[in-house]
């Protein structure tokens, strides 16, 4: 049997960001590219806060819902058919249950909860696994892996990323406005700024990527140059 890598030996790039700024999409197509691992954290969180309105848990009770994020069962399931990753809960399946704008706003206030993110630290930390990783969220460069080679942070206009969300939410066959969306946005942005845990803010040593009105293409090409710069 092979000798474990050191996990100092395995690089991560992290790409981190605020809702709708291009993360997942951008990620996907950069572990493709690199044939790297991916962890997308916004997925583990909330799955957390869908767990919690299952168990049917006060989201402000700091101590269950950490009990909660420690015993609940996260897993990722490639669908075998090209299409998105699974996201399955303690054995169900809530890929589309987390996706919605209610369960983005429940993982953002469970997020806050420095207890809760303490639970999901070792979470995140196994997804670094040869030949490499890119992990996507908001303190992936900060936080969890403040040790990464390669850091990246996109950022766009509020406006745009609601009208993102908005067309993904409409082609689900959700009933979703454009202005509700930039609402939620706006308050999601200053809440996760604001949080004192691990507020949303770009690491000292990230490469700050501005997506508005860019081509998904262009973007990834701009990250990959990022990895490929050495």
């Amino acid at each position: 049997m092979p000798a474990p890598v050191p996990d100092a030996a395995i690089p991560v790039l992290t790409i981190d960001g605020p809702s709708g700024s291009g993360k997942g999409t951008i990620a996907r197509a950069v572990a493709d590219k690199l044939g790297w691992h991916m962890l997308d954290s916004g997925a583990i969180y909330r799955a957390v806060g869908y767990a919690t309105a299952v168990r049917g848990l006060d989201p402000s009770d700091a101590e269950a819902v950490a009990r909660c994020a420690a015993d609940t069962r996260i897993e990722f399931r490639d669908p075998g058919d090209g299409g998105d990753t699974r996201v399955v809960v303690d054995g169900v399946d809530a890929t589309d249950a987390i996706r919605t704008e209610t369960a983005g706003a429940a993982a953002s206030a469970v997020a806050a909860l420095p207890e809760v993110r303490r639970a999901l630290v070792d979470k995140q930390l196994a997804f670094r696994q040869p030949p490499g990783l890119v992990a996507d969220g908001r303190d992936m460069g900060t936080v969890i892996f403040p040790d990464a080679a390669f850091k990246v942070f996109l950022t766009a206009s509020p406006a745009e990323r609601a009208e993102r969300r908005y067309k993904q939410l409409k082609a689900k066959g959700l009933a979703v406005t454009l202005a509700s969306l930039l609402h939620e946005i706006e308050l999601r942005d200053a809440r996760d700024a604001s949080r004192t845990v691990a507020p949303l803010r770009p690491a000292d040593d990230a490469v700050v990527i501005d997506t508005t009105g860019r081509p998904i293409a262009t973007v990834v090409a701009a990250v990959l140059a990022v990895v490929r710069k050495d």
